[in-house]
């Protein structure tokens, strides 16, 4: 990736489009400012292109996806959707606002929200969360697969098997893993799994999904009811031959006109992804530049690491702790290092595209 004399470690905020994505983006505007180019084919094929993609960055089928705009989207569905029963809901303390306020609001259902501590290492106590789903309240869970602030990777395997253990659902916030990590919705016994593309997957903002297990199709309650979700509503030329049957897949929770060429951008993005290995090639890279960032830490006294060291238990977020902050991020400023404070911790995010000497820049100057 060009970028001229920066070095982009900020890959889990936004991701920069590769080059093919730019000139597709270019081609949909070229359409857009002369719109009976466009046919509804075009547009409808974009659509079903993207969720394809989706599908297969997680082990998913097409019929599995619905096009969202983003994470809380997705998750939002699985809130507002599922059938859950009074009870309580588990999370991780620390995890992402979206993991944490569309299921605050579910008091008045009788649904409440409990937040699992953190372990004394300053990461999630997975242990803690396994024991506590088996207590017999326990309705749902729902965690990100990679921590946004520390990179901490939950043992998806492990939180499922204990989800349906207890006949609780299991809902996944994916966006900080989606691309660059290989994961199979199926096997781990996922039943919604939400996630924006505009990170990793290097896709517009305003693209993303939802994945909804198939035999949960006609369980899940759309929150949400417009006439794009409708049977009747496939033929175009007679929207008002009016009947509420929902579509047979998990289109029936997109209600609204998609915006199909940031969806036609996101095609490009992930194909270029797909071209360049996929998520076990884009996984074996990032932990390649990793090791580079865990072994330097090892060596600080004036640095601490936060995310876990084990391979097995990070991603793309490498999350250092600083003796002052405030000045680490200014000498990474200075040195053309692009990358974020997060919960008092400098967060490194390479992709594909970054080098080892991109990462030992961002290092010397993190190091002063």
């Amino acid at each position: 990736m060009d970028t001229g004399d920066v070095v982009y470690l900020n890959a889990a905020s936004t991701g920069p489009h590769p080059e093919r994505a730019v000139a597709k983006g270019a081609e949909w505007l070229a359409l857009r400012a002369q719109p009976q180019r466009i046919t509804i084919p075009h547009m409808v094929n974009a659509a079903q292109h993207a969720r394809e993609h989706f599908a297969a960055m997680i082990g998913a089928d097409a019929d599995e996806i619905a096009l969202m705009p983003n994470t809380t989207y997705g998750l939002n569905l699985a809130a507002r959707g599922l059938p859950l029963r009074p009870g309580t809901i588990l999370t991780f303390d620390g995890e992402f606002p979206s993991c944490v306020y569309p299921f605050m609001a579910l008091g008045s259902r009788g649904v409440s929200l409990e937040r699992v501590p953190f372990a004394e290492d300053g990461l999630p106590d997975e242990t803690e969360l396994v024991r506590r789903i088996g207590r017999g309240d326990v309705v749902a869970v729902v965690v990100s697969w990679v921590q946004y602030a520390s990179g901490f990777v939950t043992d998806l395997a492990r939180v499922g098997a204990a989800c349906r253990a207890a006949g609780a659902f299991f809902i996944v916030d994916g966006i900080q893993g989606v691309g660059v990590r290989p994961i199979d919705v199926h096997a781990l016994g996922i039943d919604i799994l939400a996630s924006g593309a505009q990170k990793w997957m290097l896709s517009p903002w305003g693209t993303g999904f939802v994945y909804v297990r198939r035999d949960l199709h006609d369980t899940v309650r759309a929150p949400d009811v417009g006439w794009a979700c409708m049977t009747a509503s496939q033929d175009y030329a007679w929207l008002t031959h009016y009947d509420d049957t929902f579509l047979p897949d998990a289109r029936r929770f997109e209600v609204v006109t998609l915006a199909y060429h940031d969806f036609g951008v996101a095609v490009e993005a992930l194909q270029a992804m797909r071209d360049a290995g996929g998520p076990t090639a884009l996984e074996a890279h990032i932990a390649a530049l990793g090791d580079r960032i865990v072994a330097w830490a090892a060596e600080r006294d004036d640095v601490r690491l936060w995310t876990p060291a084990d391979r097995a238990r990070r991603a793309g977020v490498f999350a250092l702790v600083p003796d002052d902050l405030d000045a680490a991020m200014n000498r990474l400023k200075a040195a053309g290092v692009v990358c974020v404070p997060r919960e008092g911790a400098v967060r490194l995010a390479p992709h594909g595209y970054n080098t080892l000497e991109d990462v030992e820049r961002a290092l010397a100057a993190l190091g002063g």
